[in-house]
C-alpha cells in the first residue's frame, strides 16, 4: 500500500505528496544540510533539520 503524506507550505496551503518515496528521496539528495527552499506544484516549503527530521520520520514508520 502506497503511503500518502499531507504537509502545509510557508504560506499555510495543503499539499498532498502522492509519491513519498520520492519526495524524502529528493530531499535528503538536494537539501540535506542547512536551509534551503523547495518548490512543489506551487507550493513552497522550507527546509531545515526539523522538517528533514519529520520525513524522515515517515520514512522509518513505513519499514
Amino acid at each position: 500500500m502506497n503511503k500518502i503524506l499531507k504537509i502545509k507550505d510557508i504560506n499555510n496551503k495543503k499539499y498532498i505528496v502522492e509519491n513519498v518515496d520520492e519526495f524524502i528521496h529528493h530531499i535528503n539528495e538536494c537539501h540535506s544540510k542547512g536551509s534551503s527552499l523547495h518548490e512543489e506544484n506551487g507550493c513552497f516549503f522550507n527546509i531545515d533539520e526539523f522538517f528533514r527530521e519529520l520525513i524522515n520520520q515517515v520514512e522509518d514508520n513505513k519499514k
